[in-house]
């Protein structure tokens, strides 16, 4: 597929991702699409390590979906669109096997919050703005707004973003655990690459792991998640990682990881 609306950039261990379509970068049915193929690529590139999912320009990260994408769909079409094009994509970048930093500047909107969401790390310029205005159009988030924002910061917080559709900034998502960092935007780039970087460097099993514990153990009980974890744990001791690690940490140097 022929990436139109993204930019792709490489460098060292690290991917950077751009939505490109100016000049708020809102998100078509192309977007999404070209979005799933650019993750799915990277995810077996074995030359990318951690991705940053970011865009281009300085006015918005993303003010959310095209509405004249979607506008005068019927019932068929829009649940075509809802599961097979953006929450496909969602999937894809919230169970991405390798690190993935979102870099959020600008308005963040509807559908482009809860692509930064979807990330595991999420760091954002001071002139951030996020939201989810959906209610004032008199609809709802489709893609994951609902439920991957009270997982995060728990339902009361969640219920007062999603019913008065008003804007957070940055320092207010920063105090409340939506963000882990907030930068001047002039450092954004910098400082998410730093990031991906770091997280990059880390045993892909082990990483790979924990996010899956973590993602999973959230939906169960906790006798299940605890069980759960305890799998993944013996995994990632008798993998090749695995062993280097307690074996260095034994001898007292620095372990040479393989992905195995």
């Amino acid at each position: 597929m022929t990436l139109e609306n993204l930019l792709i950039e490489k460098k060292e261990s690290v991917a950077k991702v751009m939505i490109n379509r100016p000049p708020v970068n809102v998100l078509s049915t192309k977007v999404y699409l070209e979005l799933f193929e650019a993750f799915s690529q990277l995810e077996n590139d074995d030359t990318v390590d951690a991705v940053i999912l970011t865009s281009s320009g300085d006015k918005a990260f993303c003010a959310g979906l095209d509405v004249k994408d979607v506008e005068g769909k019927d019932i068929k079409e829009i649940f075509d669109f809802l599961w097979n094009v953006a929450r496909r994509t969602m999937d894809k970048i919230s169970s991405f096997r390798k690190p993935t930093v979102c870099a959020i500047f600008g308005l963040t909107l509807g559908g482009g919050f809860e692509l930064a969401l979807c990330c595991d790390l999420k760091i954002a310029s001071k002139d951030a703005q996020m939201g989810f205005p959906e209610i004032n159009l008199g609809i709802i988030p489709g893609s994951g707004g609902t439920v991957r924002l009270p997982r995060l910061i728990g339902i009361s917080r969640a219920k007062e973003i999603l019913l008065t559709g008003e804007t957070i900034t940055a320092e207010q998502a920063l105090n409340i655990g939506i963000l882990n960092k907030v930068v001047e935007k002039e450092r954004l780039p910098e400082e998410a690459f730093s990031l991906a970087k770091k997280l990059a460097s880390k045993p892909k099993i082990a990483y790979s792991l924990i996010k899956r514990s973590i993602d999973t153990g959230v939906e169960m009980d906790i006798s299940s998640a605890l069980n759960f974890e305890l799998n993944s744990f013996v995994i990632a001791y008798t993998s090749e990682d695995g062993r280097e690690g307690l074996r260095a940490f034994v001898e007292k140097r620095k372990p040479e990881f393989k992905g195995r």
